[in-house]
């Protein structure tokens, strides 16, 4: 199956869907169009082959990039942009990553 991301008038994207393989080389217009979505439609890649990062509702689509990216977590100061995968990463090797609230 292939994957669509809708993206609005400031890049953002607003929904994904997923469309017939059969359809992939024509996906945005089939979705735009055939089915009367409207809308600006980027394909993204549930591997991550295509545009670094799956698109993901309230990621930006970068055109300079031709990436999608996940929005910046804004917990401190010290994340900065991967420019070779796209993804925020911390640049201070002394905070911890907490998931779930566990350690």
């Amino acid at each position: 199956m292939a994957h669509f991301a809708e993206i609005d008038n400031n890049n953002i994207v607003v929904r994904v869907l997923v469309v017939d393989n059969s359809l992939e080389n024509r996906g945005a217009d089939f979705l735009a169009n055939d089915l009367g979505l409207g809308g600006t439609w980027i394909q993204t890649s549930y591997n991550n082959n295509i545009r670094y990062n799956y698109a993901g509702i309230g990621y930006t689509y970068d055109e300079t990039r031709d990436a999608f990216i996940a929005p910046k977590a804004n917990c401190h100061s010290e994340e900065s942009l991967d420019e070779a995968t796209c993804r925020w990463v911390c640049t201070n090797e002394e905070h911890e990553v907490v998931i779930d609230g566990n350690n």
